[in-house]
């Protein structure tokens, strides 16, 4: 694609809107037109977040309406789960592109959605024409794709850490739907959202760490569907603003079987030609994944107990949202993958 991109960013004043403002800055062919936020309109972004002010000195928060997103190249859609849905069947015939950083097009089988968010989805004829927006193991959808449903941010570490294991065969999955993966990963707390909430106050959050979700955390349903069998998912709230840590447990297929230099062996092949994945023998943290769209992983297997370790450390707000979302438009466009999309983190 030839020419200056032009960029809708819907629900810009949350934290995965602010993100994708900051990245689109940074990228040198999408231009920021529009940007909206239902409860800030007619507020300056440079004032309601000083961060984007250089950048952005002049934008202003406009409405949440489908006209004034009519023509524009790519719509980042940066909303709570629900919303997408109300706004997505008038837009996609006006725009490009749409990207939805939301869970409204993330699953497949209509009948999740009751089950695993509370209510029925309002236009199921639309979930097949998305495209699940992880580019590392979607690519070849994603070239040209007009209309994406970017992952969630648990789903991406956990998916990027076991699906080169699930896919080659090397894990045990039962046949009879018992659970065959266990996910455990910690979540900074930028993973709520902007808005204000008793749970999330610095006196609640900090020198704590606490589980919550339990056995029924909507980002389960993603998962499995991603890998292909039943998965027991704890998510945990960490006391620092951004990073996933994702710790995941299977058992090897075939007992004995499988080493520690097998299984690295698996991440190297599918990653090593990845720009934004690093497999090293290390043990990824959530510090050098901040600031950058990378994911850090690794894996072990235990020969005393017999199970395998695989974890994945990646910053929630850009490969776990924004980045992932600019990355993934990049490939619909035709533009390069990795344009305005940092590999570095930011230390310390």
């Amino acid at each position: 694609m030839s020419g200056v991109t032009k960029v809708g960013i819907v629900g810009a004043s949350g934290y995965g809107g602010a993100e994708l403002l900051r990245l689109c800055a940074g990228h040198p062919d999408l231009d920021v037109a529009v940007a909206t936020a239902g409860s800030n309109v007619g507020q300056a972004v440079a004032a309601h977040t000083p961060s984007l002010a250089a950048a952005y000195p002049d934008l202003v928060y406009g409405p949440t309406e489908a006209d004034a997103l009519d023509g524009l190249d790519v719509v980042f859609l940066a909303l709570p789960h629900g919303q997408s849905q109300h706004l997505v069947p008038d837009l996609v015939d006006r725009v490009g592109v749409v990207v939805d950083l939301a869970a409204d097009f993330r699953l497949r089988d209509p009948a999740l959605y009751p089950t695993w968010y509370g209510e029925a989805h309002l236009v199921p004829e639309l979930l097949d024409t998305f495209v699940y927006g992880l580019p590392e193991l979607h690519r070849d959808e994603l070239l040209g794709a007009t209309r994406i449903a970017a992952p969630g941010c648990y789903p991406t570490a956990a998916l990027l850490a076991l699906a080169p294991l699930v896919d080659a065969g090397a894990l045990e999955l039962p046949a009879d739907g018992a659970p065959a993966l266990i996910v455990d990963a910690a979540s900074g707390t930028s993973g709520a959202g902007r808005a204000p909430k008793d749970s999330l106050h610095f006196a609640t959050v900090d020198e704590d760490f606490v589980a919550y979700g339990l056995l029924d955390h909507r980002h389960t349903a993603e998962m499995e569907q991603g890998l292909g069998a039943t998965v027991l998912f704890t998510p945990h709230l960490a006391p620092m603003v951004r990073g996933i840590l994702a710790t995941c447990y299977a058992r090897p297929a075939e007992p004995g079987a499988l080493t520690t230099e097998d299984a690295m062996q698996l991440l190297h092949v599918r990653y090593d030609d990845e720009a934004f994945v690093v497999v090293s023998d290390g043990l990824p943290s959530t510090k050098a994944a901040s600031g950058s769209n990378s994911a850090h992983l690794t894996v072990r297997v235990d020969p005393r107990t017999g199970w395998v370790v695989a974890l994945a450390a990646i910053d929630n707000l850009i490969k776990g949202a924004a980045g992932q979302a600019v990355q993934c438009a990049n490939l619909a466009l035709a533009l390069p993958e990795g344009a305005g999309l940092p590999v570095a983190g930011v230390y310390p």
